[in-house]
C-alpha cells in the first residue's frame, strides 16, 4: 500500500469510509484526523496524478459524495492533485492551517456550490436589463455568488451560488423560472458541488 496520500477535502471531526473509487482508482475513501480537522483520503502511487477527465470526475464525485452521505456534510475542498508524501506530512499541513480551515469551514457551513450558465441560442440577441434580471432573480434564492470567465462570445452569464443544502430546490425553482420566461436563452445548471469558488486556503502539498 502506498504512504502517498490524495486529499480531497477538509470536514470537521469525523470518521468514515466511502466505497467509491477515488482517483487513480484509490479505494476505499477514508479519513486522516487532527484534532477537530478531518481530511478526506485515498491513497495513490505517485505525487503527480495525470489530470485526465476521469480522474477529475472522480474528484469531484468523492466529494459530491461525502457531501450527501451526511445529508449536506460541510466540506472545504481542495483542488485536483493535491497529494501528500504521507499521513505525518498531511497532519502537519492540516496544524499549520487549523485556523485557517475552520474559518472556511464556519464560512459555507450547511452550503453547496450550485452553477449556472446562460448562453444566447443561435441567431438571438440579449441585453445587459435581461442579464441583469437574471442575475438578480438567483442571487436572492442564493446566500451569496461570484461571477465566472464568459469564455464564449454566446455565453452572457456564468456564475457560482453559494446554496444552503436544504435549498437547493429553491434554487432549482428559480432557475426554471428562468427558463420558462427567457425561451431564447439556453440555461446550463450544474451541482451540487463542493464549494470551490467560496474557500480561499493557499496550500501546498509538501513532498
Amino acid at each position: 500500500m502506498s504512504e502517498h496520500l490524495y486529499t480531497y477535502g477538509v470536514v470537521d471531526d469525523d470518521e468514515f469510509e466511502l466505497a467509491i473509487e477515488g482517483v487513480d482508482d484509490g479505494t476505499p475513501i477514508r479519513t486522516v484526523s487532527y484534532r477537530s480537522l478531518t481530511a478526506i483520503v485515498s491513497d495513490i502511487d505517485t505525487l503527480e496524478p495525470e489530470r485526465s477527465d476521469e480522474n477529475v470526475r472522480r474528484h469531484d464525485d468523492v466529494l459530491r459524495e461525502v457531501i450527501e452521505s451526511a445529508d449536506g456534510r460541510t466540506v472545504v475542498p481542495m483542488q485536483f492533485g493535491m497529494v501528500f508524501k504521507s499521513g505525518r506530512t498531511l497532519k502537519s499541513v492540516l496544524r499549520s492551517g487549523r485556523r485557517a480551515f475552520r474559518k472556511a469551514l464556519l464560512d459555507v457551513d450547511g452550503m453547496v456550490e450550485l452553477g449556472v450558465k446562460i448562453v444566447v441560442d443561435e441567431g438571438a440577441t440579449v441585453d445587459d436589463d435581461t442579464v441583469a434580471d437574471i442575475a438578480e432573480r438567483l442571487a436572492a434564492a442564493a446566500e451569496r455568488d461570484v461571477e465566472n470567465d464568459l469564455f464564449s462570445d454566446r455565453l452572457c452569464m456564468n456564475r457560482s451560488y453559494l446554496v444552503a443544502y436544504d435549498d437547493q430546490e429553491a434554487f432549482s425553482e428559480a432557475v426554471q423560472a428562468v427558463r420558462d420566461d427567457y425561451e431564447d436563452l439556453t440555461v446550463q445548471y450544474s451541482g451540487p458541488w463542493a464549494p470551490y469558488n467560496f474557500v480561499d486556503i493557499q496550500i501546498g502539498a509538501a513532498q
